[in-house]
C-alpha cells in the first residue's frame, strides 16, 4: 500500500528568516468544532515517533473508522497534499488558513526542538541530532513529538480526531498557552493528517485564494 505521505526530499528551507503572525480571527470557527467534540473525553498525549505503516486491510478499516467519526460529529476534512508534509500542511491550514506555509511551520517546530532538547529528547529513540537533521528535511513525516513541539512553539492547544480503535480523540497541551486558538486535525493513523472544519464551513477555493492574496501582501517574504 502506498502511504498518503511520500518519502523525505530536500532540506527544509533555504533563504532569509521570515515570520508570519498567528491571528485569532478564526476563534469562533475553532469553538464550533470544539462544541461538537466536547462530548468526548480526550486521551492524554504522550509524544512518540511514527509507528509502522498499517497493512492495506488495516488502513482501509482505520480510514472508514475515521470517516464514521467525522460524520458522527458533523465534521469534514480539508484534504491536504500527501507529499510527506501532510502534518505541517494541516497545521499550516489551521494556523493561517492556507497549507502553503508548511515550510514555515516546520521551521518553527524544528527551532523548538533544537531550543529545548531537554523536553523532547526522552521521547526520541535515536540520536537526537540525527532526529533533528531528519525533521529539518522537507517531505519528512511529522510525528507526535513534532505535534507537541508545535503546540509548545505556538502556545496553542491541538486536538486530534484519530482512526485508532481505542483512542478517538487526543488533546495536546502546550507548556505555556499563548493563544486562545484551538487547532483541530484528523489523523488516519500512520498514514495521513488533514485539517478539519464543521460541516458546511469548509473554505472554498475562492476564499482560499483571497486569503492567500492578503497574506502575500502582508508577508512578501513568506512561502506563497
Amino acid at each position: 500500500m502506498e502511504s498518503s505521505c511520500s518519502s523525505p526530499g530536500e532540506k527544509l528551507y533555504d533563504g532569509d528568516e521570515y515570520s508570519i503572525e498567528l491571528t485569532d480571527d478564526f476563534s469562533t470557527l475553532d469553538g464550533e468544532v470544539g462544541k461538537r467534540l466536547n462530548q468526548m473525553v480526550p486521551v492524554r498525549h504522550v509524544p512518540r515517533i511514527n509507528g509502522e505503516i498499517p497493512s492495506a486491510d488495516e488502513a482501509t478499516t482505520d480510514h472508514q473508522r475515521l470517516l464514521d467519526r467525522l460524520k458522527l460529529y458533523d465534521l469534514v476534512e480539508l484534504k491536504v497534499q500527501g507529499d510527506g508534509n501532510c502534518q505541517f500542511r494541516a497545521l499550516s491550514d489551521q494556523f493561517y488558513r492556507t497549507t502553503e506555509h508548511h515550510k514555515f511551520v516546520r521551521q518553527q517546530v524544528v527551532n523548538q526542538l533544537k531550543s529545548h532538547p531537554e523536553i523532547y529528547d526522552g521521547y526520541v529513540p535515536m540520536a537526537y541530532d540525527e532526529y533533528l537533521k531528519k525533521m529539518s528535511k522537507n517531505g519528512e513525516w511529522g510525528d507526535h513529538v513534532t505535534l507537541q513541539a508545535a503546540a509548545d512553539s505556538y502556545g496553542i492547544r491541538i486536538f486530534i480526531l484519530t482512526s485508532f480503535k481505542d483512542t478517538c480523540y487526543i488533546e495536546i497541551l502546550p507548556n505555556v498557552q499563548k493563544s486562545k486558538r484551538v487547532i483541530f486535525l484528523s489523523f488516519w493513523a500512520e498514514v495521513h493528517y488533514n485539517s478539519i472544519y464543521p460541516e458546511g464551513e469548509l473554505p472554498t477555493l475562492e476564499s482560499k485564494k483571497k486569503k492567500r492574496g492578503i497574506l502575500s501582501e502582508q508577508f512578501p517574504c513568506s512561502l506563497m
